[in-house]
């Protein structure tokens, strides 16, 4: 019997990744979205495929929730809404959308038997920890809404492999770049907003005097991670949390000019364009590296894409898909 996968926010950036990639692998894949923040682009062209099924829904519906779940092998949770900023303008949506959606789906899926839920988790849960690397069971208090709500699903999917037996694994991504990733929106990621900025020759403005640092994982890595967790037999490897990253930072200053430089293979006039600094966001932590030593260990994850390998394929990407 073919292996079934349902995959929350199947539509959006992360998710549309998955469900590309899993039926290229020959899963029977479901995407449950209600498209607040994913677009129907993103899984048009899956929707002639048998091995494909599209729900439009709302994982705040617990009725959508079950019947998504129903003859569902494994869940693939990466239904949010994200954004720091987000979160702290409206701070009640992200906490109807991030906890109640994610207990329903939790509910939803010990409920139908599912075998294994592994739940997209966030670097934003080391809060003002500033020790780095970040490692697992090293974090501090939450700085945002956000981080706030997605803790909280760590503390649920480990009440639930404890109390129910449902097998869990969170994956704590780190700032995901990549194919596909919406570069509109008041609350669209850096490197595809910048990007956008450039090839229209307009100058991006960081926030802060751009010396704070991220661990950037191109959306490649993020897919081995799922898999790894999806498929991995290692009973040590459950019910627990990874740090989803390279393992690697650079710095907001760095990440700009590596974008200039690899646009201006394109449009050499991009060289020239000038950066504007602005005020420090609130609720950004100023330096995020992960410590991927517990997920090669007991996932034996390898991520193969290093930031500015990621960063020349995405570019490529833009380039092509968007200009």
């Amino acid at each position: 019997m073919e292996t079934s996968i349902l995959i929350t926010g199947g539509a959006g950036f992360i998710g549309s990744n998955l469900c590309e990639y899993f039926l290229s692998k020959g899963y029977k894949v479901t995407c449950l979205d209600n498209f607040a923040t994913g677009h129907r682009y993103n899984v048009e062209k899956f929707l002639k495929e048998d091995n494909f099924t599209l729900i439009e829904g709302d994982i705040r519906n617990i009725e959508d929730c079950k019947k998504a779940t129903l003859n569902v092998d494994y869940v693939l949770h990466q239904a949010a809404l994200g954004s720091v900023p987000r979160s702290i303008n409206d701070p009640i949506t992200t906490n109807d959308v991030n906890i109640s959606g994610f207990l329903n789906m939790l509910v939803a899926s010990r409920d139908n038997n599912v075998k294994r839920f592994v739940y997209a988790a966030s670097s934003s849960t080391y809060g003002d920890s500033e020790s780095l690397p970040k490692i697992e069971d090293k974090i501090g208090k939450p700085l945002s809404p956000y981080a706030i709500t997605k803790y909280v699903n760590e503390l649920y999917a480990e009440n639930f492999s404890k109390t129910y037996g449902l097998e869990t694994i969170g994956l704590r991504y780190f700032n995901v770049f990549g194919r596909k990733q919406d570069p509109n929106g008041a609350y669209a990621a850096v490197i595809p907003k910048f990007v956008m900025q450039l090839m229209n020759n307009e100058s991006p403005v960081i926030n802060g005097d751009g010396n704070y640092s991220r661990d950037f994982t191109y959306i490649d890595n993020v897919i081995q991670m799922n898999e790894l967790a999806m498929t991995t037999q290692n009973q040590e490897a459950l019910n627990t949390v990874y740090n989803t990253a390279f393992g690697d930072r650079i710095t907001l200053n760095e990440m700009v000019q590596s974008l200039k430089k690899y646009l201006s293979d394109y449009d050499s006039s991009i060289a020239n364009i000038e950066i504007i600094y602005g005020p420090n966001r609130v609720g950004d932590i100023p330096h995020s590296l992960a410590s991927i030593e517990k997920a090669k260990q007991l996932l034996k994850y390898n991520p193969k894409y290093s930031f500015q390998d990621g960063l020349k394929e995405a570019v490529n990407w833009y380039w092509n898909n968007l200009k």
